[in-house]
């Protein structure tokens, strides 16, 4: 959805009113991108997002070009054996199934505000019916703000919504009363919170920008956490990790990778991140500061299952010198591990010691 946003934006204001919404539904095979992938198609042909890598696309404009504002949605199913395969781009063997909507504006403003303040929300949409409600579309966040609605039974739309908030993933749905919908979960951002204003820290503010990561970057030393080494960075924290770790709201979707080799400035960052929920934590470092690392925080109470969350040495084993390299080889851990690619990571000297 962050994606096509802007774009969509301009379009409407620029007068047209005619855009369709198109969603990956569900992959199979070796169908390019993954559920909730999305693409909007305006006015004569013109188009933001992407749904396959290019597979795809033309005939889902098609399809959009027809759609008007009060069009029911459909499902749209591309495989290797229909005859357009080879037209549409998937002969290798992949399978997409892909909802067509017209686009609706007041869910759009309302998940828009959701992402812009980097909240979670969710929106809900009914595919298939054995009534009238096809078509029909609830959007809401944590905090139980909502638009839209099925039948108008609030009892039925906080049920809904408690099914619902189970979900951690974009995915259908089906209910008692016979409704397939398509959830669609839209989590805060993934952030990345760097300790140390250093040359890699420039690079991979850079690298983690292209990814739609937010960045953060921590350093009370202004020589080094300053506005002019990092112009793109989203926020510059110059304070002691200590003291700014306090005012961070350290979640599932966030990063945490120290820079440094100062005990003073990684080791209260290392103590905060492991006592949240982030779902990485990097050290950069020698074998020698790790060793040292890892010794000062059990000394501070930290277990050895704790110390098995931190990332050192960091990044994949990529042979990296330079501080680009080591940058992209950091990224990259940290893409490979947000998608559950464990078999890419090298293992860290903080992993639990069997042998004991």
């Amino acid at each position: 959805m962050r994606d096509i946003i802007s774009d969509v934006e301009r379009w409407i204001a620029s007068g047209d009113n005619q855009i369709a919404v198109a969603t990956v539904l569900k992959t199979y095979g070796s169908a390019p991108r993954g559920v909730g992938g999305k693409m909007a198609i305006g006015r004569n042909g013109r188009i933001t997002g992407s749904i396959s890598g290019g597979c795809v696309e033309s005939a889902i404009i098609d399809e959009g070009l027809k759609m008007r504002a009060d069009s029911p949605p459909k499902v749209l199913h591309f495989e290797t054996s229909d005859d357009r395969a080879w037209d549409v781009g998937l002969p290798c063997g992949g399978t997409i199934d892909v909802l067509l909507e017209p686009l609706n504006e007041e869910h759009l403003e309302f998940l828009k505000a959701r992402i812009a303040a980097n909240e979670r929300a969710y929106s809900v949409t009914v595919i298939n019916a054995h009534d009238s409600r096809i078509g029909r579309k609830i959007s809401f966040d944590d905090g139980g703000d909502a638009v839209g609605s099925f039948d108008g039974n609030q009892e039925s739309v906080k049920r809904l919504m408690e099914m619902v908030t189970q979900h951690t993933r974009s995915a259908r749905m089906e209910t008692d009363d016979g409704l397939d919908l398509f959830v669609e979960v839209f989590p805060p951002a993934p952030t990345i919170v760097l300790v140390g204003g250093v040359h890699i820290a420039i690079a991979l503010v850079k690298i983690a920008k292209l990814l739609g990561f937010l960045t953060l970057v921590v350093d009370p030393r202004k020589t080094f956490g300053s506005a002019e080494r990092f112009p793109d960075v989203d926020r510059l924290v110059p304070e002691w990790p200590d003291r700014a770790f306090e005012s961070l709201a350290i979640t599932p979707e966030t990063a945490v990778v120290v820079l440094t080799h100062d005990p003073k400035l990684d080791d209260p960052a290392l103590h905060a991140a492991l006592r949240s929920r982030a779902f990485y934590i990097g050290a950069l470092g020698s074998n020698r500061t790790q060793a040292r690392r890892k010794q000062r925080l059990l000394e501070a109470g930290f277990s050895e299952e704790d110390l098995s969350r931190i990332h050192g040495p960091v990044g994949l084993d990529m042979k990296a010198t330079s501080p680009e390299e080591i940058a992209l080889s950091i990224a990259s851990e940290i893409v490979a591990l947000s998608h559950n690619a464990e078999s890419l990571l090298r293992t860290s000297d903080f992993a639990l010691n069997t042998s004991s």
